[in-house]
């Protein structure tokens, strides 16, 4: 799945209803390489309106081609015809907040993991809780069974038609990621699997809990690192290329153009070998944080690589990029400090042209730094 695939996917697979276990879609190839089963819900519009779809994924792979991810959407007839089965097999009674099925109480009570029986047909009303989702919301156990599942969710009543879609689907597929909202007003990621369940000849949903923020923190730091320069905090190249062609998706799209800074410490060389490559650090570090400190919040800084920079300009055309450049050519020109050699910076402006591809835009803006260097250094110049 390329980048660009992933990006204009992004509409479904993250919209008003989507769900899914994993944020990207390769993260699953380990796992339908072993032909588990991944439903993912998505966002789609259905003659004018918005709601959910369920989609299987699986692994497809064509003679001499890379592994590529299918996705179909599942009809609401190819659902019932694999109608489901409890697996408790008996009644659910309750009286006097007592159970009287052994196997349920069994199953249900004595789990560790939080667990919620749900039923959609009545606007996602929980109407039981485990010992373990009690002490895990934070509410008492007759709050909790007042509660709708919409309640507990950070999406609200949008939750109640994906899950409506969920309870159609049988189970063995991976958890859905949410986040859900405890007594205390925090809130927590979780993976819910949710299988539907036939009880009594009413179909319920069988909902067990994972709280996964912990992991996720970790994930979104080790993320977070993977996609920052660890010299300056910026961003590095990895992530600066997901802005372009995310910057080059919205161009397509909607027609905003966008341009880009490609700039580079001039002589730099020179500064390593005079006053060592410790302060040579420090010079690029003061560099990045100048440079962050003079562009918008909507733009984005970058370290390309040694002592080169870039700047992604979203909305902005070739006159405002240049003014941008100048602006920051000047600053770095005219800072001094005892301690800090005299530094310069050259500078290489394009913005993307109609039709333009990514690649294109790039040895254009590498080009105009050439000039800008060539010319004498210390200079804009644009291509």
């Amino acid at each position: 799945m390329n980048l660009s695939v992933e990006l204009n996917l992004g509409h479904l697979r993250h919209g008003r209803f989507s769900a899914r276990s994993q944020t990207q879609l390769d993260a699953y190839l380990c796992a339908l390489a072993k032909k588990e089963l991944i439903v993912e819900i998505w966002t789609v519009q259905k003659e004018g309106i918005t709601q959910p779809l369920s989609c299987r994924l699986s692994l497809a792979q064509w003679e001499g081609q890379e592994p590529v991810i299918v996705v179909e959407g599942i009809t609401g007839s190819e659902i019932a015809s694999s109608e489901l089965t409890s697996g408790f097999g008996r009644s659910y009674h309750r009286e006097d907040n007592c159970i009287d099925d052994i196997c349920y109480e069994q199953f249900f009570r004595t789990s560790s993991a939080p667990m919620l029986l749900i039923d959609p047909e009545e606007d996602g009303r929980i109407v039981d809780a485990n010992l373990a989702a009690i002490r895990f919301y934070g509410y008492p156990p007759e709050e909790m069974l007042q509660k709708h599942t919409w309640e507990i969710n950070v999406m609200g009543r949008d939750v109640l038609p994906v899950m409506n879609e969920v309870a159609k689907l049988p189970g063995g597929h991976k958890p859905l990621s949410f986040m859900h909202k405890l007594s205390d007003g925090s809130t927590r990621y979780v993976q819910t699997y949710a299988s539907p369940v036939i009880l009594n000849g009413k179909r319920l949903m069988l909902g067990i809990i994972h709280d996964i923020t912990e992991q996720k923190r970790l994930e979104q730091e080790l993320q977070q690192q993977a996609l920052q320069d660890p010299l300056t905090g910026l961003w590095n190249r990895r992530q600066f290329l997901h802005l372009v062609q995310s910057a080059h998706t919205q161009t397509e799209r909607y027609g905003q153009n966008y341009s880009m800074l490609m700039i580079d410490a001039d002589l730099f060389k020179n500064i390593n070998d005079q006053y060592g490559h410790r302060k040579g650090d420090e010079v690029l570090l003061l560099l990045a944080r100048t440079l962050e400190s003079r562009v918008r919040e909507s733009d984005s800084v970058c370290r390309w690589g040694g002592e080169e920079f870039v700047i992604l300009l979203p909305q902005t055309n070739l006159d405002g990029a240049l003014s941008m450049a100048e602006s920051l050519r000047q600053t770095v020109e005219q800072f001094s400090r005892p301690d800090f050699p005299h530094i310069t910076v050259s500078i290489g402006v394009a913005e993307c042209q109609t039709g333009e591809d990514v690649d294109t835009l790039f040895k254009r803006v590498d080009e105009a730094l050439y000039h800008a260097k060539a010319s004498g250094r210390n200079r804009v110049a644009s291509g």
